[in-house]
């Protein structure tokens, strides 16, 4: 399988190109550049995988939540390239690609929106509970009392994990153990099915944009 991933919901835009379960190259780009860097990326790490567009298989791209513009610009970007070039498209979760490669048990991920506005997923089992809005109305949705078990924490910054600590959590901090994010989301979509077009691929923004965010959702749904 050879899978050229991109992704801009993680802060930044990356490129990645996984062959054989390896990444094999990878670009990682700082700000929301996707529009304008983005084709120079994409064409750095095929060359540096030395592959042509024509031997891909398929194409992976991260789908939020996370940063609006970048997560707009990014996948609009890779289902334009997914037409064009004739190859399903894998949509991958950032909650997945920030937690891909650990193997938690137990374990909050959280991306981080505008300013003092989250996304946060809690997983303990079988049990999922996911919200996005302000940092602690989501941590009260997802989380349930602390206890005495050690909670790792995904991708938080230090506002979030202080919150936590106040909170009475035994945090252990855990930076992404695949990077850039478009690695990440290169191998995740090794093992996930591409969506049935193009089309059907849509943001997870996490938020509604400022303006129109009444207070804060809650969803609840399978990993």
């Amino acid at each position: 399988m050879k899978l050229l991933a991109v992704e801009g919901a993680l802060g930044g835009f990356s490129a990645a190109v996984a062959v054989r379960g390896e990444i094999v190259a990878s670009r990682q780009l700082a700000g929301n550049v996707a529009l304008e860097a983005g084709l120079g990326a994409v064409g750095e790490v095929l060359r540096a995988a030395e592959l042509d567009r024509r031997e891909l298989d398929r194409l992976a791209v991260g789908i939020g939540p996370g940063g609006f513009t970048g997560l707009r610009i990014t996948i609009a970007y890779a289902k334009s390239l997914a037409q064009a070039w004739g190859l399903p498209l894998v949509p991958i979760s950032s909650f997945d690609a920030l937690a891909f490669g650990g193997s938690f048990e137990r374990a909050l991920e959280v991306v981080v929106g505008r300013t003092g506005v989250i996304s946060a997923r809690y997983r303990d089992g079988a049990e999922v509970r996911r919200a996005s809005g302000p940092t602690a109305e989501v941590l009260a949705a997802v989380l349930p009392p602390a206890d005495h078990r050690p909670l790792p924490v995904v991708g938080a910054p230090e506002d979030v994990l202080g919150a936590l600590a106040e909170g009475g959590f035994i945090v252990e901090s855990q930076a992404p153990l695949v990077t850039p994010p478009a690695a990440a989301v290169a191998l995740a979509a090794l093992l996930a099915h591409p969506a049935e077009s193009a089309h059907a691929v849509r943001a997870d923004y996490g938020e509604a944009p400022a303006a129109k965010l009444p207070g804060f959702t809650k969803t609840a749904r399978p990993r």
